[in-house]
Parts: C-alpha cells; structure tokens; sequence
C-alpha cells in the first residue's frame, strides 16, 4: 500500500512540476499572488517589492538552486533559511515567510538612509556585510545589475514598513500620531 502512495505522490508531482515549467512568469505570479500578499501584509512589507525581488531571484521558479547555494522563490541562502525558521526552502509559503521577514529586517536596518531602497537591495543580493563593507552599494557587477533591473519596475526610494498612523487626542487633549491608538490614554 505504502509503495502505491508513494507512486501516486510521485506521479503528482511530475505532473505539478511539467506544468510549473509550462507556466509563464505571469501565471506564476497568480499563483503565488495570495502567499506574498497574506505574507507581505502580516509583515507590513510592500507585496509590489516582494513579487519585484521574487521575479529578480528566481523568476517563479519555486525549485529554483543558484549557484552560490540560495534555494527557492526568494533564493534565500541556507543560513538565512535556518535564521528565519525555514524547514523547506522549496515550500513557497515557507520560502516567501522567510525572504519578507529578512526584506523586513534590511528595511529597518536601512531606514532613514539616503538611497534606502537600494541598500535593502543590495544588502539582499550581496549581503549585510558587503554593505558594511563598501559603505555602501558593493562594486559588484553582479550586483549593480540587479538593482538597475528592479528599479526599473520598483521605483520606490524608499521602502518602509508600513505601520498603520493614527491621529488621536492624548489625556492633554492634544492631537498626537500614533501606531496604536490605545497606547495614548484619553481623557
């Protein structure tokens, strides 16, 4: 019985994965659509930004190895995978949770930067360290390239994560923004 589940689950996944190959960028994206918006709007990441980085890294290609090691959508790099809970770098929910939560991280570490959202970038193709270590965009043609070709689509300076600002009245009566609103006691 085992050995004709096992059959069965193969065959599954040939016919899954002939079909992923036919599919185009765009169909992919449809797919994976309600992942990266459910994943990008619990982490307060701009979905346009994920699916912008998802399509630079592995063009949809949830099975998707590189070179240098990253697997997956978000080509995340094992360590990174490790750091962020990723058991299977080839679950694309898993994968997607994985590469918002490190994009999440970049953001904040370059927020208010001049440049912010090339840095984010450039910090996820090259790595922290790399920034760190040129002070800045690394010289990397490489890495260069693939900023160029996501600005191209991302035009956004700056990437944020989005908090929710809400304008209230402290306990003074005085009109104060906030990102929780029953932080601040009324009178």
């Amino acid at each position: 019985m085992n050995g004709i589940k096992r059959t069965f689950a193969a065959a599954v996944l040939l016919a899954l994965a002939s079909s992923l190959a036919a599919a185009t960028a765009a169909d992919l994206r449809k797919l994976y659509d309600p992942i990266v918006k459910r994943v990008a709007g619990k982490h307060r990441i701009d979905a346009d930004l994920v699916h912008t980085v998802i399509r630079a890294e592995s063009n949809y290609d949830a099975f998707a190895i590189s070179s240098a090691g990253a697997m997956g959508l978000m080509q995340l790099m094992p360590d990174t995978a490790l750091q962020y809970g990723v058991g299977n770098v080839f679950d694309p929910a898993q994968n997607i949770e994985g590469g918002v939560r490190y994009l999440k991280d970049l953001v904040r570490l370059y927020a208010g930067k001049p440049d912010q959202t090339r840095l984010v970038l450039a910090a996820y193709n090259a790595g922290q360290a790399a920034v760190q270590k040129y002070k800045g965009i690394p010289p990397y043609p490489e890495t260069r390239s693939y900023i160029a070709g996501i600005m191209k689509t991302y035009k956004k300076p700056t990437v944020t994560s989005k908090n929710p600002t809400y304008m209230v009245k402290d306990e003074n009566g005085r009109t104060v923004l906030v990102n929780d609103p029953n932080a601040v006691r009324k009178k």
